[in-house]
């Protein structure tokens, strides 16, 4: 079954599911500045708007769209300045 999950005060919203590529959410993203923490690895796709991300290791920022995606590792931080509202696929592995 589906679970929602809602963080920074309803800022962002996702969907667990399970799917084809195994455990997954889909979610959006209100204007905003965010640091998220892992405990899986991510491979989050922008599937609708845009987004600056920090990754770990990063000195700065760099810029995401539509179709983008970007990798962060299990057991880290990573810091987004969300842009527009945003759309995105996450797979965990």
């Amino acid at each position: 079954m589906f679970k929602s999950n809602t963080y920074f005060d309803g800022d962002v919203v996702s969907i667990a599911f399970n799917g084809s590529e195994g455990e997954a959410t889909v979610g959006v993203m209100a204007p905003g500045e965010y640091e998220f923490g892992t405990s899986k690895q991510e491979t989050m796709k922008v599937v609708s708007g845009k987004m600056q991300v920090k990754l770990p290791g990063e000195s700065g920022f760099k810029a995401y769209g539509n179709g983008d995606v970007f990798i962060v590792e299990a057991n880290q931080k990573f810091n987004l300045i969300v842009e527009v509202e945003t759309a995105y696929l996450c797979l965990y592995k």
